[in-house]
C-alpha cells in the first residue's frame, strides 16, 4: 500500500459500479422487472462509452452475483439470455471504441452458452487498447478470495504484493472509486480485496435513471477527495 497521501485531482484509473435498482425502477412504472434489466443494460453501454471518453482505464460492472441465483428462475434465465445476446450484438461497439472485455467470477458455474459467448468476446477484444470493461458475472468477492487461496502452493511466500496474482484477473488494479446506485449503503461482496482504499459514492438514483451527467458528476466528486492511505 502507498505510504503517502495522494490528491484525487485526476480521473480514477479503476471504477467499480454496483448497478442496483433495475427491478425497483420497473415496478415503479408498473412494468415487468425484466424491462428494468433491459433498460439497465442500455445505461451500462452509455456509461462504458462515457468512461472511455473520460480516460478511465478499467470499469468493473457488477452484473450478476453469486447470490443472484436465489432470484426466481424466470428472472435468472432472462438475465443469462440478456448477457449472451448483448455480448454477441456489441462486437462493433467494442471494436469502434477499442473496448477490451474481461470476466471475473466462477466461469464454470455459468450456463455453457454464457461461457462460450464470454470467452469469444474476450478473445475478440484482447488486442484492443482502450478501456477494459470487467464483467463480474457469477461473482462474489469472498468466493474469489477463497478460490485464490486454494491456488497457493507455498503459503509462506504469500504477501500483500503477490496475493493479487491468484485473483480472477491479476492485472486488475485496486479500485479508486466505487459507485453504488439504488439507495443502498453497502458493497454487497464486490471486490473486497481490491477496494481496501477505494473512495465510495452511494446515490439514491436507480440504475436505469443513472445518466452520463450523473457519472461525470461523480467523477468531479472524486476529485474533491483526499486519499491519505493511512498517512496524515
Amino acid at each position: 500500500m502507498a505510504e503517502t497521501s495522494e490528491s484525487s485531482s485526476s480521473v480514477p484509473k479503476h471504477i467499480a459500479i454496483i448497478m442496483d435498482g433495475n427491478g425497483r425502477w420497473a415496478q415503479k412504472q408498473n412494468l415487468p422487472r425484466t424491462t428494468g434489466h433491459k433498460k439497465g443494460l442500455d445505461v451500462a453501454k452509455q456509461i462504458v462509452k462515457t468512461a472511455r471518453d473520460a480516460g478511465v482505464d478499467y470499469l468493473s460492472l457488477y452484473a450478476f452475483s453469486t447470490e443472484n441465483w436465489k432470484r426466481p428462475k424466470e428472472e435468472v434465465s432472462y438475465l443469462m439470455n440478456l448477457i449472451t445476446t448483448h455480448l454477441k450484438e456489441e462486437f462493433n461497439f467494442y471494436k469502434e471504441n477499442q473496448i477490451r472485455v474481461q470476466h471475473i467470477g466462477r466461469l464454470d458455474g455459468l450456463p455453457k452458452k454464457v461461457q462460450k459467448e464470454l470467452q469469444e468476446t474476450i478473445d475478440f477484444c484482447k488486442n484492443f487498447q482502450g478501456l477494459t470493461v470487467v464483467l463480474a458475472i457469477n461473482y462474489g468477492s469472498r468466493d474469489e478470495i477463497i478460490r485464490a487461496i486454494k491456488k497457493i502452493e507455498n503459503i509462506q511466500s504469500l504477501n500483500e504484493e503477490n496475493f493479487h496474482n491468484y485473483l480472477d484477473y491479476p492485472e486488475l488494479p485496486d479500485v479508486d472509486l466505487l459507485i453504488r446506485t439504488g439507495g443502498e449503503y453497502r458493497i454487497s461482496n464486490m471486490l473486497l480485496w481490491q477496494s481496501a482504499y477505494a473512495e465510495f459514492i452511494f446515490t439514491k438514483t436507480l440504475w436505469p435513471d443513472y445518466t452520463n451527467e450523473c457519472f461525470l458528476n461523480d467523477l468531479e466528486t472524486f476529485k474533491t477527495r483526499q486519499r491519505r492511505y493511512g498517512a496524515l
